[in-house]
């Protein structure tokens, strides 16, 4: 049992994941109410042994371990987290993360991949810094100068080591030469969410509904997206999207006809002769017959999604998973045959009971498929999944080597002639890794880079579906779809002049 009292508000989320990030498996309490004595103290209290980190007079120090650093209190901004510029105050709180995370690391004698960096983004973070360092030195962006600096600059400020400082800089270059084939904040990418599956895995916190329990009221969804995306087009005074993409749940576990419907209304409305990317996410292979993907295939799908999570037949069974492993073989297989050309696979590391073994085995079976992309996920626990009521009742459950996993994952994409292109992290994910896409040159997943990198705004459509609109000068707001399903096709209207509000002129 670990508790935090923390006497200044605006430090408790990134304390809290810092400190869950070296304790992952532990309860941590958030005592409301610091004791007055400590009012410029943040207390850790840890399995009964209490550390405070005093904050004063514009120093921060721990107490207990006679660390000390000066607050960057001078006038000026740095590049935040996430790629935003950041005042004063957030330096502050930069000088006392850093100063906290070089305790805990003395205090449990291990670091971390990522240093102190709690943002989903680090990518965007890594290009701020690139093109920042780039204007200031004169220096070509991708120069070994540039990338030197930037990487002192990461471990100094955010303690991230070499390795994911190398990767980062990587994927952030290779995304800002993608990113210029689109249109910027100038163009727009639509989202279409179909919010049910045949089952909910075990890990899942998305929206999801059993399918059979909608299957009567799939006409009413399908033509409330319609007009969604009518409204949409209006707002957009026609101008086409840069990519679409249609997620969920499982799109598939629409019937052909649903699916035929679905895409009829897209096409009616959308002249894909501007679109760069189409892309349905079939997902589960339970769902997968050759006669949606024949649908697909008279439309203008260009990228589809055979997720297998694993290639370990009884991780499939824990995790809710109503398919095998040569189910998975036989969807991928008919995809080819339907003669689909660019076929990403998604897979997990770390799930209940794997081994580093099991990793191998799994990517040595995706090999041999060979797919153009693969997205590989660090197992995120998230508080709304079954996933984690399941680990408090299953005793036995064993971590395995995260790092070694991911390091298995990435020569894997390497011998399948991939590269990494975009890179995204989670609260909770385990050995406080990553997500990375790896593709095959042309085959990279440009709305998976848009989504991560905020550089465009998305039109979200469907229940539990998030917009987002990106303007000119950087600035984000969203606006949000109700997720449940029935109040969605209830309040449509209310939905519709949210958009509007929105993304109105």
């Amino acid at each position: 049992m670990i508790t935090l009292s923390i006497s200044k508000p605006e430090y408790q989320y990134d304390i809290y994941t810092l400190v869950k990030s070296f304790w992952p498996g532990e309860e941590i309490l958030q005592n409301p109410e610091p004791s007055m004595e400590k009012k410029d103290f943040l207390s850790v209290n840890i399995n009964g042994s209490e550390v405070d980190i005093c904050i004063v007079s514009g120093e921060i120090f721990a107490a207990d371990a006679e660390q000390k650093a000066f607050c960057g209190v001078e006038s000026g901004k740095e590049w935040g987290e996430d790629g935003e510029r950041e005042t004063t105050d957030v330096i502050n709180k930069k000088s006392l993360k850093k100063v906290f995370y070089d305790f805990l690391c003395e205090y449990t004698g291990k670091t971390l991949p990522w240093g102190n960096l709690t943002g989903i983004r680090p990518t965007k973070l890594i290009l701020g810094m690139m093109k920042e360092e780039a204007a200031a030195t004169g220096e070509e962006i991708g120069s070994d100068k540039v990338a030197l600096s930037v990487k002192e600059k990461l471990f100094d400020m955010h303690r991230v080591g070499e390795e994911k400082a190398s990767l980062g800089m990587e994927i952030a270059l290779r995304e800002e030469g993608i990113m210029q084939m689109l249109s910027g904040t100038d163009g727009y990418s639509i989202y279409i969410g179909i919010p049910f599956c045949p089952s909910t895995c075990l890990y899942c916190s998305f929206t999801s509904n059993p399918i059979f329990k909608w299957k009567d009221k799939m006409p009413e969804y399908l033509a409330c997206l319609k007009k969604e995306l009518a409204v949409t087009m209006e707002l957009m005074g026609g101008k086409m999207p840069d990519t679409v993409y249609i997620g969920g749940g499982t799109p598939t576990t629409l019937s052909a006809k649903e699916l035929e419907i679905l895409l009829g209304d897209i096409a009616e409305q959308i002249d894909f002769s501007a679109v760069k990317e189409f892309t349905v996410e079939a997902g589960r292979a339970d769902s997968i017959t050759m006669d949606k993907l024949k649908v697909m295939r008279e439309f203008p799908v260009s990228r589809i999604s055979v997720n297998p999570q694993t290639m370990k037949e009884e991780t499939l069974r824990v995790i809710g998973r109503n398919h095998t492993v040569e189910d998975v073989k036989r969807a991928y297989a008919m995809a080819r045959e339907a003669g689909f050309d660019n076929i990403n696979m998604d897979t997990i590391l770390g799930l209940p009971g794997e081994t580093v073994e099991d990793v191998t085995h799994t990517f040595s079976e995706i090999t041999k498929l060979a797919p153009e992309s693969l997205t590989v996920h660090s197992l995120a626990i998230k508080r709304a999944s079954k996933l984690k009521q399941w680990l408090e009742t299953h005793e036995g459950y064993e971590c395995m080597e995260h790092e070694k996993a991911m390091e298995i994952a990435a020569l894997a994409a390497k011998n399948m002639g991939m590269e990494p292109y975009y890179l995204y992290r989670q609260k909770n994910m385990a050995g406080n890794l990553e997500n990375t896409g790896y593709a095959k040159p042309g085959k990279y997943g440009l709305y998976n880079i848009l989504i991560m990198e905020e550089v465009q705004s998305i039109v979200a459509l469907g229940a539990g579906s998030v917009s987002k609109r990106v303007f000119g000068d950087g600035r984000i707001e969203r606006c949000d779809n109700v997720k449940d399903v029935a109040l969605y096709m209830e309040k449509l209207d209310e939905m519709l002049e949210r958009k509007r509000a929105l993304f109105g002129v």
